[in-house]
């Protein structure tokens, strides 16, 4: 897959990523993606599109690989992924296909953007093509959240799936995915065991719109970007009652404290909590509607169903099945956390999300940092 391109002109604002939405193949900024090594990006939602579309900018040709065979051929055809990101342009450079063997026969390094649910099925699907590699590849992910049921972090199934035959790594961040295809500015983090693997993901998306910093606690930011979506869901569910921006406040701060209390325990850095993946995607996912967990908690505040509330929104919110892993963790840990406890039982004991609110408010007095 040798792709090539020259600087001709800035994209137009309607298709920030550059190339001629009417065609796949029409080239509109500057990359060069001759004698680069192809990426594959598994996950063609919103989050996967999203990254493509960075590493294609960055120079590097992308195959954007979706289970749907459909829609697959409705992206090849439109030059758009309609589905997820609207009348956004794919960028030059990114080829969707539902073709999983090819991508593993062009590929040697993989962004995995599905949701959590879904993450040991894709790592199972490249258990053969990573085993036979002369040299491991490097597979980072940009899913938030725990595997549902055994509570595992995603590295520790990474761990249980491939071993030492792949090197991981993981993207987090505040980041909503259309921001990330409008190129608008975004900061993000790449967490990995070693720094040279952080360094080469993140020269990966790295670039004048999009600043990424290196971490080796793999550990802190998987869990500050998985826990802030149980906080989001508490923020929304505030809001959606109508108690306004002082109690919204209390929630980012208290939730803070919560994700560092238990992140620490886990093997979490506390300066990791302070940093972009823990309070700053804290920030973003509790304060903006773009965040589907905050508008999962809104529809809660107004009464309506979780049903109703996921119908709405059409797409997986990570915090849903968070909430109730967290909830575990806090139990097995002793450690406490009272609004993961209320968004727990507001969840899946129907608790009242006024009695809710009452409850965090009525607890017994304390100091803020025992």
């Amino acid at each position: 897959m040798q792709r090539s391109a020259v600087l001709t002109a800035v994209p137009p604002a309607d298709n920030p990523y550059g190339g001629n939405p009417k065609k796949l193949d029409a080239r509109s900024y500057s990359v060069n993606t001759k004698n680069r090594q192809p990426l594959a990006v598994l996950g063609a939602g919103s989050w996967g599109t999203a990254l493509a579309g960075l590493a294609a900018h960055h120079g590097h040709p992308v195959l954007l690989w979706t289970r749907e065979h459909s829609h697959a051929q409705e992206m090849i055809t439109t030059g758009r992924n309609h589905r997820f990101l609207g009348p956004l342009a794919l960028p030059s450079g990114v080829e969707p296909t539902a073709q999983f063997d090819r991508v593993v026969d062009e590929a040697h390094h993989y962004v995995i953007a599905v949701p959590s649910h879904a993450f040991r099925s894709v790592l199972n699907k490249l258990n053969d093509a990573v085993t036979a590699c002369s040299e491991p590849p490097t597979i980072c992910w940009g899913t938030k959240g725990f595997e549902s049921g055994t509570g595992l972090l995603l590295s520790e199934v990474f761990d249980q799936v491939l071993g030492q035959t792949a090197l991981p790594a993981v993207l987090s961040g505040p980041s909503f995915a259309i921001e990330v295809a409008q190129r608008l500015p975004t900061a993000l983090t790449v967490a990995a065991r070693n720094e040279t693997v952080a360094n080469t993901v993140a020269s990966w998306f790295r670039d004048n719109r999009t600043r990424v910093y290196t971490s080796t606690d793999l550990s802190g930011v998987q869990l500050g970007g998985a826990i802030k979506n149980v906080m989001a869901i508490a923020a929304g569910i505030s809001d959606g009652l109508g108690f306004g921006a002082n109690a919204r406040a209390a929630l980012i701060a208290r939730g803070l404290a919560e994700m560092s209390r238990l992140g620490v325990v886990l093997g979490g850095q506390i300066e990791t909590f302070m940093g972009l993946t823990g309070m700053g995607d804290l920030i973003l996912t509790c304060t903006d509607d773009q965040s589907r967990n905050r508008r999962v908690g809104l529809g809660l505040g107004k009464g309506k169903s979780k049903e109703d509330i996921l119908s709405e929104i059409g797409q997986e919110a990570e915090g849903i099945n968070t909430t109730r892993e967290l909830y575990r963790k806090s139990a097995m840990t002793a450690v406490e956390m009272p609004i993961t406890e209320q968004v727990y039982k507001v969840l899946f004991e129907d608790l009242d999300p006024t009695l809710a609110v009452t409850a965090l408010l009525s607890r017994q007095a304390r100091t803020e940092n025992p």
